[in-house]
């Protein structure tokens, strides 16, 4: 399995913008968002942190 992360400072609403504007300039797509705060709510009754799943595909 191959995987990597890194920190970012900043509120989460933030965070989320500036990484998604940062995938645009370097030529990436949001293509799928999934939210697994909501869905956990919804389907589990557990509340959870934010905690979203962006699917980036390049554009270029």
């Amino acid at each position: 399995m191959y995987s990597f992360s890194t920190k970012i400072s900043g509120s989460y609403d933030d965070v989320l913008a500036r990484v998604t504007k940062a995938l645009k300039v370097e030529g990436f797509g949001i293509i799928t968002e999934i939210d697994i705060r909501e869905t956990m709510k919804k389907e589990l009754g557990i509340d959870k942190a934010p905690y979203k799943i962006l699917g980036a595909c390049w554009m270029r």
